[in-house]
C-alpha cells in the first residue's frame, strides 16, 4: 500500500526538544514553569497588538473562560457561526446558555453581517440581548472584520473572536486573535502548530488575563491551605507541552508560507477544471490557508473525489456540517440563508499540511486528475 497522505499531521521542527529537555534538566515538569510564560511571551510578541495571552490545555478552554469572563450564565443567548466545529458552540452550553447559529456569507465563508443584525434585532424583540457574539475565521480566512465589529459595537455585544485556525493570518495587516473583546488560538495537533493539544486566550487587559489564569488553575485563594470562593478549572498549560509551543513558534511563518503555496498549486493546478472552484482572498484578507478548500460542482462529485482519494490513501474530509444541522443543537435558533449548507454539500479539504512534499503533492494532484478523467 502507499504511505498515508494525511490531511494536516503535525510538523515539527527540532527545537521542540531543546525546551522539553530543558524542563527535564531543570525538573520543571510541574504544570507551571519557564516555557509557559516564555511561550506567552512569544505569541504576545507575535501578535503584536498590546495583547495579554494566557496559555491553556486546549481552544476549547479558552473559549469556556471566555464565556466566563463575559458573564455569561444559565439562560443567556450567545450567537455563533453555524459553520464552524463544534468546539465553537460547546461551551456554551457548558454555560447553561443557548446557542444562536447564523448562516455564512460566500466571499469568506464566514459570519454574514446582514444575519447577524437580523439575529440580534429578532432576539432582542423578544427581550434576550445576546450576550457574545462567537466569529470564526474559518479555515484560517479571515471574517468580515468591520463589518462584523461594527454590528457589535452598534448594539454593544462583545466579539469571541475565534482564531483557532487562523494564526498567522492577519485583516489590513492585523493579526488574526487581536480584533475581539477576547481571542482564542488552538495548538490541537492538526493546526498550522502544533503542542499536541493546547491552545491560548487572548486579552486586552492583564486584570482579564489574571482572571482566566485564576480560573485555569483551580481557583485557589490566596492563603497557606486550600481555600476556593470560586468554581475552578483544570485548564491551565503544563510547561513541557508548552516547550513544544516555543520551538513550534520559531517556524511559524515558514508553516504558513509553505500553507499558502499548497494552495497556490492547487488553485493554478486546476484552474481550468470547471468542477473545481476556490475561495479567494478578499481586499484586505490573508489567510494563512491552514486547509485548502475546494467547491466542487454537486455533493455526489465530492463524495466521489474524497472516496477515490480515500482508495489511494489519501486523507480529505468534507468542509464542517454546520452547527445548525447538528443533532445536539437541532432545537437551537437559526438565521439561516442556505450558504453554509451548500459549502457542506460541496466542499472538501484536501490535504494541506506544511510536511507535504512534492512527492505528496504530485500524488495528490494525479488522483485528482485520474478521478475527473474517468
Amino acid at each position: 500500500m502507499k504511505p498515508k497522505i494525511w490531511l494536516s499531521s503535525p510538523h515539527m521542527c527540532g527545537l521542540e526538544q531543546t525546551y522539553i529537555k530543558e524542563a527535564f534538566d531543570t525538573n520543571w515538569v510541574a504544570p507551571l514553569g519557564p516555557n509557559v510564560n516564555g511561550f506567552e511571551n512569544d505569541l504576545q510578541q507575535y501578535l503584536n497588538q498590546d495583547r495579554h495571552v494566557a496559555a491553556l490545555a486546549s481552544g476549547t478552554s479558552a473559549l469556556h473562560l471566555s464565556l466566563i469572563l463575559l458573564g455569561v450564565s444559565q439562560g443567556d443567548e450567545v450567537i455563533c457561526q453555524s459553520k464552524t466545529f463544534s468546539a465553537s458552540a460547546n461551551p456554551i452550553v457548558y454555560q447553561g446558555a443557548t446557542p444562536v447559529f447564523v448562516d455564512s456569507e460566500k466571499d469568506t465563508w464566514n459570519m454574514c453581517p446582514t444575519l447577524l443584525e437580523e439575529a440580534i434585532k429578532s432576539r432582542m424583540s423578544d427581550g434576550k440581548t445576546p450576550k457574545a457574539i462567537i466569529a470564526v475565521h474559518l479555515y484560517g480566512m479571515p471574517y468580515k472584520v468591520e463589518e462584523i465589529h461594527s454590528i457589535a459595537q452598534k448594539y454593544n455585544i462583545p466579539v469571541i473572536e475565534d482564531s483557532a485556525e487562523s494564526l498567522g493570518s492577519h485583516y489590513k495587516g492585523q493579526n488574526c486573535g487581536t480584533f475581539g473583546d477576547l481571542a482564542i488560538l488552538s495548538f490541537n495537533g492538526n493546526k498550522i502548530i502544533t503542542t499536541s493539544g493546547g491552545g491560548a486566550l487572548v486579552t486586552k487587559t492583564i486584570e482579564d488575563k489574571e482572571k482566566a489564569v485564576f480560573l485555569s488553575t483551580q481557583a485557589r485563594d490566596k492563603a497557606p491551605h486550600y481555600e476556593h470562593s470560586h468554581i475552578g478549572y483544570n485548564y491551565r498549560m503544563s510547561n513541557i507541552v508548552a516547550g513544544i509551543g516555543r520551538g513550534q513558534m520559531t517556524i511559524l511563518d515558514s508553516h504558513v508560507a509553505k500553507r499558502r503555496s499548497n494552495h497556490e498549486l492547487y488553485s493554478k493546478t486546476f484552474k481550468d477544471n470547471e468542477y473545481m472552484t476556490f475561495l479567494k482572498e478578499p481586499e484586505g484578507h490573508f489567510s494563512n490557508r491552514w486547509l485548502s478548500c475546494v467547491l466542487l460542482d454537486s455533493k455526489k462529485t465530492r463524495e466521489g473525489l474524497r472516496l477515490a482519494m480515500e482508495k489511494e490513501n489519501i486523507e480529505s474530509r468534507p468542509l464542517w456540517k454546520p452547527m445548525h444541522q447538528q443533532p445536539v443543537f437541532k432545537d437551537a435558533p437559526s438565521f439561516l440563508n442556505g450558504v453554509s449548507d451548500d459549502l457542506f454539500d460541496r466542499g472538501l479539504c484536501l490535504p494541506s499540511g506544511s510536511n507535504l512534499s512534492n512527492q505528496d503533492l504530485d500524488r495528490v494532484i494525479s488522483s485528482i486528475n485520474m478521478y475527473f478523467a474517468v
